[in-house]
């Protein structure tokens, strides 16, 4: 006997406004980890390059700690081990959000690391020539240009934070992936649904790329 599989693909339409809303919280996760992350990156980032052997160890040990640890780990200790140190919970947006932040701004301390290390050195000395100190020099001189270059690799950790939400999950954020599997327990279309939830991440990370890529072609231009 030959069994037929039947899809209901208009009927996935009915679905639309509950993917929205998983997108909405993939999004919010994404942004707020990566602003995070940026504060952390730029941080740890600039402590790699300190001549200061504690601020640099400290900053190594970060970034090799939060590369190291695969996301979905760090998510599941931050919302479940965590608590349990702190001695109250954490909410599930709330662990995401944190767990996006570590995870995202232990990569951005080596683009911005990259970043300065990048700017020749003579506009330091030029800089200090001019009776700039370190500081000011730093601030108004080498952070401007070396901003500048990690605009393209900071628009392809966005991609990838919005990709590592998806495993956000297993711990009750309400993300895109969160919402697909809620609505699959219940109606059982796991092919419509789970193709519905890929296409929009396509459309999604497809969109940045292209606005990447437009800032990429404007920078080299300008």
């Amino acid at each position: 006997m030959i069994h037929t599989v039947t899809f209901d693909w208009l009927g996935v339409v009915d679905f639309i406004p509950i993917l929205l809303v998983g997108l909405y919280y993939t999004l919010l996760v994404s942004v707020v980890g990566l602003l995070i992350g940026f504060v952390l990156g730029a941080i740890f980032g600039l402590g790699r390059i300190s001549r200061n052997k504690i601020i640099y160890g400290a900053s190594s040990v970060y970034v090799e700690v939060f590369r190291g640890v695969p996301i979905l780990i760090l998510a599941i200790w931050v919302f479940y081990a965590l608590p349990l140190v702190l001695g109250f919970d954490i909410a599930p947006l709330v662990a995401g959000i944190i767990s996006i932040g570590l995870n995202s701004g232990a990569y951005i301390a080596e683009v911005v690391r990259g970043a300065v290390q990048s700017v020749e050195k003579g506009q330091m000395e030029a800089g200090r020539s001019l009776g700039m100190s370190h500081h000011y020099t730093m601030q108004y001189v080498i952070w401007p240009q070396a901003f500048r270059r990690m605009i393209p690799p900071l628009g392809n950790q966005f991609i990838v934070s919005i990709k590592d939400t998806s495993v956000l999950s297993v711990i009750l954020v309400p993300e895109l992936v969160f919402q697909g599997r809620t609505i699959v327990a219940t109606h059982y279309n796991a092919l419509e649904i789970y193709t519905v939830v890929a296409v929009i991440y396509l459309i999604v990370t497809i969109t940045l790329s292209k606005v990447l890529n437009i800032t990429e072609k404007r920078l080299a231009h300008s």
